[in-house]
């Protein structure tokens, strides 16, 4: 059996392991190409493989397995039934042949691609688990094209796949017993990446425009051009304004918070106590005063105010809380309570 050069092998795993660590290192190889060649001329077509034997792992050589298709946009749906395909003989050594129609054959039954037949052998080249890639592939796969090609079975989804000369294209591989069954992925197809262009179609014309692209690589009339370039120009003086109003709402917010914190720092809670504390001790010692030494208290005041530039200061009004008998007792130079008095605008 022919080695295969796809792989270069990166570690031995320990002596007591029979096995090896691979990597992939180039693309899969064409039909045509001499490793794909040596590959084939290695098989023994001749011993031929049932379901039971690839199913057990029974089988004395690789099961070539082949899978068809346009893969114009090659996407994951197409890579998850690729690798459904690879492994769809977990007991057994699979080789994964892939068949691609050409743009002719596909334009003249399918439709018209995106991409050319080119691209899309070379997207298929580099899908992990391909092994072998045939180029101008067959719409109908018929006997002579699996002996050639030494398939031994053929996996595609068991929905038919109806025409307009049959029901289904697969019906005789199915009927011969060659045929495996794969999943399709849901909610991704060709199609329908081709319908989401369809319909964001202007943003994409914009997009490209922006980026370079003329129009006429785009197909568009000059008038639509001029259209699209103003809705670009528009868009980009939004994005503009757009960030100048963060920009602003940014430095106000941090302009309040270190206003916060200023007067977090002044007036919180703990600072706030201690000045209390520090004003309630003073407003004790002077209640505490004889009414003497209060009225020298504040004579000091005011002398103190005097040297202070002129300022202009509200009358006040003195208020006593003791009775007109004990304010003459004081005046008469008598001891007895002290008097308490308070001082306040005459705005009051």
């Amino acid at each position: 059996m022919a080695p295969n050069n796809n792989f270069i092998q990166l570690a031995e795993l320990p002596s007591n392991t029979t096995s090896k660590k691979f990597t992939l290192c180039k693309p899969a190889p064409f039909s045509t190409d001499p490793e794909a060649i040596a590959e084939r001329e290695a098989c023994d077509y001749s011993h031929r493989i049932t379901l039971d034997m690839a199913r057990n792992g029974t089988a004395n050589r690789k099961i070539r397995i082949y899978t068809d298709g346009i893969y114009d946009l090659f996407h994951q749906g197409h890579a998850r039934q690729m690798m459904q395909a690879k492994n769809i003989f977990p007991n057994s050594e699979v080789y994964l042949i892939i068949g691609a129609c050409s743009d002719e054959l596909t334009h003249s039954m399918k439709g018209r691609t995106v991409m050319t037949d080119v691209e899309r052998y070379e997207a298929l080249r580099h899908c992990r688990y391909v092994d072998e890639i045939i180029r101008d592939a067959p719409w109908k796969i018929t006997d002579e094209f699996m002996e050639k090609h030494k398939i031994d079975f053929v996996a595609q989804d068991s929905t038919p796949y109806v025409t307009q000369d049959c029901d289904d294209l697969y019906k005789e591989i199915k009927e011969k017993g060659y045929f495996v069954a794969t999943e399709r992925t849901e909610g991704v197809s060709t199609s329908g990446l081709i319908a989401r262009l369809v319909r964001d179609y202007d943003i994409y014309v914009r997009r490209n425009l922006a980026r370079g692209y003329s129009a006429k690589e785009l197909n568009v009339s000059f008038l639509k051009e001029k259209k699209f370039r103003l809705q670009n120009k528009l868009d980009e003086i939004k994005d503009k304004g757009k960030k100048v109003k963060e920009d602003v709402i940014m430095k106000w917010e941090e302009k309040s918070n270190e206003l916060m914190r200023a007067f977090l720092m002044l007036f919180g809670r703990d600072n706030w106590s201690q000045k209390w504390d520090k004003s309630k001790d003073a407003i004790k010692d002077v209640i505490s005063l004889h009414p003497k030494k209060r009225s020298n208290f504040f004579k000091s005041i005011k002398e103190h105010d005097d040297a202070s530039p002129p300022k202009k200061i509200p009358r006040i009004k003195h208020y006593s809380i003791t009775s007109d008998e004990d304010d003459e007792e004081l005046s008469n130079g008598n001891k007895g309570f002290p008097s308490i008095t308070f001082t306040l605008p005459s705005s009051i």
